[in-house]
């Protein structure tokens, strides 16, 4: 991840994304017939409508309105009680949708459309405060007004390719998957043919989307890779790992591969989204160390508020039963709240050099929500800026032997119990939003508790 100069207007239009004047042009000539308008729900997956492009333009600023249980639903889309947001109670009523007029993409891979990302408002014309784009712009809202900072986000995605149609493994009840590559080719330069024209076509699309990566690679599992994008916009850092995830599913369909964003997807293998942070005030960064040895004050005290109050925070990083499964020794995922200088076993890493010192976060994995993700890490960054909680030692050596740090949660559970009661949680999110995130955690666990699994059936089968 290198920086770049933030010294710009955030609402600029960036490189390869449409103004409305030149989508008008696309759809006056023909070009353009259908306008995609996507919200990322819980899961971080974009919900919308596909509109009749003469019609999107029509209405704007305006755009559809779309059914609150987005916002209030499991992964499954099952209507679930227990929100206050939307249930038979509120009768399921319409949230509408503002679409982003500085987020709008041509897609490449889905001929004469566009997509256009867009935020939820109530009726009343306020904010859905549960809404995962507008808790992070809150967040954002309190750095820059408590403590006149801004941040810039570098995101890391990794991924697991497998043959086959999304079909083919469904009927093969996920079994016998057979990964895209045959083994480890972790800063690999030579590729199998089928990855190649996969990287190729990818790399190809969120260029044209307006997302170009910064490097794409092979990962240390078989058939993992990872895509990084350079500095940027903490908004628009997420909206893009919200297209990337769309754009790869389409993109290895074509190439007969499926991917899973699981953060373990079999046993021993982890997918992980790692956020590079920096803080900014008025173009300068305020990462930059003045000596080897100490630490800038507002780096020591952010890393202070993420080690304080992430471990409050996890349903938010790490959302499902699965999320959990990944923190494994030596796995390169954290299994305790940690932070060192250029040390990948910790959940903080102190990472890059002089103006490009920043944090990289290591706990979510690729099943989170980026924008959730994001508000928590922020969160906890404004906790420490705020509250100076006391900051440990920095891990030299292997985190995953360090006995004295708390451990990350083993199960959502557990995640779930202290995230519900934690005053830190409460301020730093908001009741409301607690409340919101522990009833969907609720739905998870319930999910698969009671569910007879294959490990159930091979320890109990012929032995009990």
């Amino acid at each position: 991840m290198t920086s770049q100069n933030p010294q710009h207007d955030p609402t600029a239009q960036s490189v390869g994304l449409l103004s409305v004047d030149e989508l008008t042009t696309l759809v006056t000539g023909g070009e353009i017939t259908a306008v995609m308008v996507g919200v990322p729900d819980m899961m971080g997956r974009l919900k919308g409508k596909i509109l009749d492009s003469v019609h999107f333009l029509a209405q704007l600023p305006a755009g559809p309105e779309m059914c609150a249980y987005v916002l209030a639903s499991d992964v499954d889309m099952n209507t679930a009680g227990g929100f206050g947001l939307a249930g038979w109670h509120t009768g399921y009523g319409d949230l509408h949708v503002v679409p982003d007029q500085k987020a709008i993409r041509r897609l490449s891979y889905l001929p004469g459309t566009v997509l256009v990302l867009g935020d939820f408002e109530n009726p009343d014309g306020t904010a859905v405060d549960v809404a995962p784009r507008r808790m992070l712009r809150e967040q954002l809202r309190v750095l820059r007004t408590r403590h006149h900072l801004d941040v810039k986000v570098g995101v890391e995605s990794e991924v697991v390719l497998y043959q086959g149609t999304e079909a083919q493994i469904r009927d093969a009840g996920y079994q016998g998957l057979t990964p895209a590559s045959p083994y480890n080719l972790d800063y690999a330069l030579e590729h199998p043919t089928v990855l190649r024209a996969f990287f190729h076509d990818l790399q190809d699309a969120l260029a044209q989307a307006g997302t170009p990566v910064e490097a794409v690679k092979t990962e240390g599992a078989a058939g993992q890779i990872e895509v990084t994008w350079p500095y940027g916009d903490p908004v628009r850092a997420c909206d893009t790992y919200t297209v990337h995830k769309q754009a790869t599913r389409h993109i290895a369909a074509r190439h007969g591969m499926t991917p899973t964003f699981m953060a373990a997807p079999q046993t021993g293998v982890g997918s992980g989204l790692h956020l590079h942070v920096s803080l900014w005030r008025d173009g300068d960064p305020v990462f930059t160390p003045r000596s080897h040895d100490e630490l800038p004050e507002r780096l020591h005290q952010s890393v202070a508020g993420l080690l304080d109050a992430l471990p409050h925070l996890a349903p938010l990083y790490a959302p499902t039963t699965n999320s959990y499964k990944r923190y494994a020794r030596r796995s390169f995922a954290p299994t305790n709240y940690t932070w060192g200088v250029d040390n990948r076993t910790c959940a903080v890493r102190v990472a890059g050099h002089g103006e490009n010192t920043r944090l990289e976060v290591r706990l979510a994995g690729a099943d989170a929500n980026p924008y959730l993700v994001l508000a928590a890490v922020i969160a906890a960054i404004n906790h420490g800026l705020t509250g100076h909680p006391k900051l440990p030692e920095p891990v030299t050596g292997d985190a995953y032997d360090d006995v004295d740090s708390l451990p990350v949660p083993r199960t959502l559970d557990e995640a779930l119990t202290d995230f519900r009661e934690s005053h830190i949680a409460r301020h730093a999110v908001s009741p409301e939003v607690v409340a919101h995130y522990a009833r969907a955690a609720e739905i998870e666990i319930a999910a698969e508790r009671g569910q007879v699994t294959d490990i159930d059936r091979e320890r109990g089968f012929l032995r009990a």
